[in-house]
């Protein structure tokens, strides 16, 4: 009983990218240490050595009250309260759902609530179930965790959440970029693509602001701004902060697209080079001489019309081109880069380079990208590129 009054909500807020409001609240357990000071109760709830029946009534006791306050306050934004899936296991009547008595109980509109699924434990079918139930009722519905495993996967295609938080180790891990970076932008688009809403959490710095906006996330949540606090804010409290994190995004972005359309217009004065001498018995020696590796060109190949790789590839590195035919017969027509471009020139379109997605290349792997453009009547010419000068 002692350990139940030690028990209180904080309210962590979740702002808006687009609009630089708060939008909502996460309310999270907190209790007081020895000295009196306050810290996370994640360490109590995920303790061992207490009966989860109990675990259970604290958390429901601390829930009620972060309605209590939320239903107290003038916000009118959205709450996002957080439930273990591995506790809804242990529900029985769907009938009586207890956040569901307590919201009715409370008079707190619907509507304004999140329910966060919580932990990847738990029988998905009757997570599926227990959700139901909650949109019947008008209540919106949160994956936490995102990417922190298959089992994940398997919820999200199960339960179609309105929004997605994203892992927080795996957020900070792709900040930094390498394959994280990649495995987030893939889930981000995974997400966008199902009409969820993504949520970044764990952002502390600038940097992650923008890489959480590169990936398209429309909220934000992290000490950048706050951590969890006893009282709401004003909902325009971030608003002037949140405005120069994008001027200094648009103005960092506005750099980068500069530098590509320069890129561009190098790689097309290479690339018509390269079609011309193609157009004749070409000496690779001499092509040497112009700055293709300086300007990221790695190889370039030659398919006929059906796609069918039918010359060597024509590799670059250390200022020398080399031949390896291991590629000839390849087929290459099922790539998007490939079709595309026939489909543009089906519609008179056929002065048009064709460029893929990023992908890294198996043999140096390498980051890259191909461009594919009309040779002559019979060929078609496609290049690879390292990405990082695109």
């Amino acid at each position: 009983m002692d350990q139940e009054k030690n028990l209180f909500p904080y309210f962590q807020p979740i702002v808006g990218a687009a609009s630089g409001t708060i939008i909502g609240y996460e309310a999270l357990a907190r209790q007081h240490d020895a000295e009196g000071r306050v810290i996370s109760a994640g360490e109590l709830f995920s303790s061992p050595d207490i009966a989860p029946d109990q675990l259970i009534a604290w958390d429901r006791r601390v829930r009620r009250l972060a309605l209590e306050q939320f239903t107290q306050s003038n916000y009118n934004g959205y709450l996002t309260i957080n439930i273990s899936a591995a506790w809804i296991d242990r529900i029985t009547d769907f009938d009586s759902l207890p956040t569901l008595l307590m919201l009715d109980e409370l008079n707190v509109d619907k509507s304004r609530v999140i329910i966060e699924i919580t932990e990847s434990k738990g029988e998905l079918d009757k997570l599926v179930e227990i959700v139901s139930v909650y949109r019947k009722h008008g209540l919106k519905i949160a994956i936490d965790d995102f990417g922190a495993g298959f089992s994940q996967l398997e919820r999200v295609m199960a339960i179609q959440p309105d929004i997605i938080k994203l892992d927080m180790q795996l957020f900070q891990s792709a900040t930094r970029g390498g394959i994280a970076s990649d495995v987030v932008h893939l889930l981000s688009r995974l997400a966008i693509r199902t009409g969820c809403r993504i949520v970044c959490e764990g952002v502390e710095t600038a940097d992650d602001f923008h890489f959480g906006l590169s990936c398209g996330a429309q909220y934000m949540q992290g000490y950048l701004f706050s951590p969890a606090t006893a009282e709401f804010k004003d909902p325009l409290h971030y608003q002037q902060q949140i405005g120069l994190l994008r001027k200094t995004f648009l103005k960092k972005n506005l750099a980068k697209e500069e530098h590509k359309i320069q890129f561009i217009a190098k790689i097309k004065d290479l690339i018509e080079l390269l079609k011309k001498a193609l157009e004749t018995d070409f000496n690779l020696n001499e092509l040497s001489a112009h700055p293709f590796e300086a300007s990221g060109v790695l190889r370039f190949y030659l398919c006929n019309n059906q796609g069918d790789q039918i010359s060597s590839n024509f590799n670059f590195a250390d200022a020398k081109w080399f031949e390896d035919a291991s590629q000839i017969g390849f087929n290459w027509a099922w790539r998007p880069y490939f079709y595309q471009l026939l489909a543009l020139e089906a519609e008179k379109d056929s002065y048009r380079i064709v460029t893929s997605e990023r992908y890294r290349d198996f043999n140096t792997d390498i980051l890259c990208k191909t461009l594919s453009l009309r040779l002559d009547d019979e060929r078609v010419l496609l290049i690879d590129i390292a990405a990082e000068w695109a």
